[in-house]
């Protein structure tokens, strides 16, 4: 670096990035910290040598860490926003090549939840003077693609630096976007290895330190007033909290807005935990993977109030739970969320609005015979988890009943995480949380692998309590790595597995819907193999975990809490009951075939028809 006296700094493109990094500051419960506190990093070629080097050289204030395989570190990020709510954003480089291609999944999963992270992959040459480079995809007809280009429809915010002054321009608004309530999500820039190495005299003032907030957009005045006049005719309203409760820090006021107005609230999987598992107004979880006295609830709403929730298929039961003359409100930071389905959108912040609204509506509150509907469908809830819970000392265990386990250990402080397969219909109904802002599941892409990396991410961003992940063996074979990544950094975790045999929750889904079971379960995969099974507890203690497989729930539990007292990541292996599952859920649309030489395919269709009936148009 040469500092000039016509107050700028010569340095190259790659400490310019670095150094703005570290000068972004945030305020975060009164303190000051920093907005980027940390870098998930494979080094290649494309990346080494200039962004490598200029980490190294700042390696105490942006502190590095190894990540064992892209697509890793990318759902770790993902996981770490989700944990501290949006209010940091991890960075992950990689090299150009099969390096940024593994991110790609990691970025659509932060898309898909609107999570903020910033992904920095090493590119060609923009010179192309050595071209084709090691590990370079070649387009004949457009010579500036590259697998680059792959991240576009998986990020909020794409650009490749071909100049170093660029950065002037790009670096704040991707910031921008980053911090934007109702715009956020992952953000992408392409690094050419010969821009990353150039120098460029960058004004001084550029790197100065910048502390940030996150906005807090208030509602327009007739946007709230409509939402208002609407609900005060309300005699079965319904409030859905979302994802954007936990993004704004919504929930105190969520809980007050209940309270006041004597409305029930149900909770979609990204809002799971915003109210308390014993709140009086807390019904419980919506949707397919939803309780069914909580969903009859719902079916009944003449208003459902959404609050922070893109309305996914998952909680509207493809848009046949809820009643075709039932209004809806929808109350989000983007306006492409708060408008669909001819919604009265009021479009700003969670907290923000809720107050405003809870204010017009002084005064007003639900007929009591309704409110009392939704404490006996809770009542209801509690019953259905209560008989789940109970240990019926038939082996192997169901997921319930470990669910159970893990639940009776857990404490308000602890951080409960999954992501694909059935355990998120079985945390969803029976796991009543404990502590605000404690449950993760990734059900806006449900990435298989998601359970191990999260973890790691979700252990950097919790400083109280302990991690808990659940996992099936599926997703565990998928994506094991980061067991050995959260050893090698310190940053521990304990991790479930549930050993049944497949992919048995998608063998559910194939065998109801009128198929046979075909290439899901061992037993029926191709190769004669089937009898071969992954010690699960032998690999774990491989990757550097404390490792144990237990065949009881007294030996679970034992184990659970052993894992509390460990130094470092804990893996619990438990041969779980394929097929077991906590009845719930709600009408679910997928791809039935019109035609079969199966009858059972074809009632399954006929069924979907008549359920489509129920589905709303608007």
């Amino acid at each position: 670096m040469m500092k000039s006296n016509n107050g700028t700094l010569r340095v190259t493109t790659s400490e310019a990035i670095v150094r703005y990094l570290i000068a972004q500051r945030i305020v975060i419960e009164g303190h000051d910290e920093p907005l980027f506190p940390g870098v998930f990093a494979i080094f290649g070629h494309g990346n080494v040598t200039s962004l490598g080097h200029s980490l190294e050289m700042h390696r105490d204030e942006l502190p590095v860490w190894r990540g064992q395989s892209e697509e890793g570190m990318g759902l770790a990020a993902a996981a770490f926003a989700k944990a501290m709510r949006r209010q940091q954003v991890m960075v992950c480089t990689s090299s150009i090549g099969p390096g940024a291609t593994n991110l790609v999944t990691a970025a659509a999963v932060g898309l898909a939840n609107r999570l903020p992270m910033l992904i920095i992959a090493g590119d060609t040459f923009t010179s192309r003077l050595p071209d084709p480079v090691l590990q370079q995809v070649e387009h004949f007809g457009a010579p500036s693609t590259t697998v680059n280009d792959a991240f576009r429809p998986v990020v909020r915010y794409w650009d490749r630096i071909t100049h170093p002054a660029q950065l002037a321009t790009t670096l704040p608004q991707l910031v921008s976007m980053l911090l934007d309530p109702g715009e956020c999500g992952p953000a992408f820039l392409g690094l050419p290895q010969d821009v990353a190495a150039t120098a460029y005299e960058y004004p001084a003032a550029f790197f100065d330190t910048t502390v940030r907030t996150i906005p807090r957009p208030r509602p327009d005045l007739e946007e709230l007033a409509a939402a208002t006049d609407l609900l005060r005719t309300a005699q079965r309203p319904v409030l859905i909290a979302g994802g954007g409760v936990h993004y704004s820090r919504a929930e105190a006021e969520l809980a007050d807005f209940a309270m006041a107005h004597g409305i029930p609230v149900v909770e979609t999987i990204a809002g799971k935990s915003s109210l308390l598992g014993d709140h009086p107004r807390y019904v419980g979880p919506i949707g397919v993977t939803g309780a069914s006295a909580t969903n009859a609830l719902c079916a009944q709403a003449d208003v459902i109030l959404a609050v922070g929730t893109r309305l996914q298929d998952f909680t509207t039961g493809s848009w046949t739970l809820f009643a075709p003359s039932a209004r809806i409100v929808s109350i989000n930071a983007a306006r492409f969320d708060a408008g669909k389905r001819v919604a009265k959108a009021v479009v700003g912040d969670a907290r923000a609005c809720l107050a405003d609204l809870s204010e017009g509506l002084a005064g007003w509150c639900a007929p009591s015979g309704w409110t009392q509907a939704g404490v006996q469908a809770r009542a209801d809830l509690q019953v259905l988890i209560g008989s789940r819970a109970a240990a019926d000392g038939v082996s192997p265990m169901s997921y319930a009943e470990v669910v159970a386990a893990v639940h009776a250990v857990a404490t308000p402080e602890d951080y409960v995480l999954t992501a694909a397969g059935g355990l998120p219909g079985e945390l969803n109904i029976n796991w009543m949380s404990k502590g605000i802002a404690t449950f993760d599941c990734d059900y806006g892409f449900s990435c298989m692998g998601y359970e191990i990396s999260g973890a790691w991410g979700a252990a950097f961003a919790r400083t109280k309590g302990d991690v808990f992940a659940l996992v099936g063996d599926g997703s565990y074979l998928m994506l094991n790595s980061d067991i050995y990544a959260s050893v090698l950094s310190r940053k521990k975790f304990i991790l479930v597995v549930l050993d049944n045999a497949g992919y048995a929750v998608i063998e559910r889904l194939q065998v109801g819907k009128g198929g046979r079971s075909y290439n899901n379960m061992l037993r029926d995969s191709r190769g004669g193999g089937s009898e071969a099974r992954v010690d699960f507890r032998a690999h774990a203690q491989a990757l550097g975990a404390h490792a144990v497989k237990v065949q009881s729930l007294d030996e679970l539990a034992s184990a659970l809490q052993a894992a509390r007292s460990h130094d470092r990541t804990s893996v619990i292996v438990v041969e779980a009951r394929e097929g077991d599952w906590t009845p719930g859920g709600a009408f679910w649309q997928v791809g039935i075939p019109e035609t079969s030489q199966l009858p059972a395919v074809l009632a399954a269709r006929a069924e979907l028809d008549a359920g489509l009936l129920a589905q709303r148009q608007i």
